[in-house]
């Protein structure tokens, strides 16, 4: 489900600054050679949201968070839930065979 916040308010959640609301999540997802893009997950009111934003890559590109955005923004109602997820790591090598190898 999408909804629709004040910009004004969405700048106060990410700079901490809004009452209410509390930042769960602010991480990179994406880059590009003149932007990084965050996604933003945020409780406002009990609910959780997720959105996105972009900033300038270098101290150079000067954009901020919904530059381009007018008015309200979109965001979406999400839940947290518990995911499993399978990662695969490196295998500790054995000891060596006794007039051998290891293959």
């Amino acid at each position: 489900m999408r909804v629709k916040l004040p910009k004004e308010t969405l700048l106060q959640i990410l700079d901490r600054e809004h009452d209410t609301a509390e930042v769960i999540s602010d991480e990179i997802v994406d880059s590009s050679r003149w932007s990084n893009h965050y996604e933003l997950i945020f409780k406002l009111d009990d609910k959780f949201y997720r959105t996105s934003y972009s900033v300038g890559a270098t101290e150079s590109q000067d954009e901020g968070p919904w530059e381009y955005e007018e008015g309200e923004i979109d965001c979406t109602l999400v839940e947290p839930r518990e995911v499993t997820v399978i990662k695969y790591v490196a295998v500790k090598p054995e000891a060596p065979i006794v007039g051998g190898t290891n293959a």
